[in-house]
């Protein structure tokens, strides 16, 4: 018997190598309660270390404000971007016009819409859809923050500090924000002595 046949007659036979079964897709995915993920953002906002970690949990509550659902909103909501970009007021007001129509429940449609009215010195249909942000999502610092400056550009002051407080209570890290309840507060409340 040739020497290759009593090793191969020595060597345990190979197995073929079986494919690995995929897993299944589950039929329904989990539902991500989307309140309890802004709960604990914002709990991680609060509690960051340093302005670094702060801008990375701010960037995820953004995230999760501008995300959607729907993939029709999401398109509206980009090409509305697109045109705010190429200073197209006109073309931007009406497709934010569509997203609040279609999609009332959309925190980001009425605060970019409210942004496009503050850009335009709209104050009071933007002070109208930032209100409708605030009532839907009372910790919208962004939203707060665009109220404190249009109380302080209409000259209410004190309405400004308070909007400005709240933003800073609820995201302690934003830019700027603590230089304006600075000022404002020696303003509106005068200097401690």
């Amino acid at each position: 018997m040739p020497a290759t046949d009593v090793l191969a007659q020595a060597q345990p036979p190979v197995a073929k190598p079986q494919q690995k079964k995929m897993p299944e897709a589950p039929e329904k995915l989990p539902k991500v309660d989307r309140t309890r993920s802004l709960d604990f953002l914002f709990g991680a906002l609060k509690a960051a270390p340093d302005q670094a970690s702060a801008k990375h949990v701010e960037a995820r509550i953004w995230a999760a404000w501008t995300q959607t659902k729907s993939d029709t909103t999401a398109l509206l909501m980009s090409r509305a971007k697109t045109a705010m970009t190429a200073k197209k007021n006109d073309v931007a007001l009406k497709i934010l016009d569509s997203v609040v129509k279609l999609r009332p429940d959309y925190v980001e449609g009425w605060n970019q819409r409210a942004t496009l009215f503050y850009l335009q010195n709209d104050y009071d249909r933007s002070l109208a859809d930032i209100r409708q942000v605030l009532a839907r999502e009372p910790r919208h610092f962004g939203a707060l923050a665009g109220l404190g400056m249009i109380m302080q550009e209409i000259g209410e002051e004190k309405r400004a500090l308070e909007a400005f407080r709240k933003a800073i209570e609820v995201n302690p890290h934003l830019e700027r924000i603590p230089d304006l309840v600075k000022t404002l507060t020696e303003k509106v409340e005068g200097r401690d002595i």
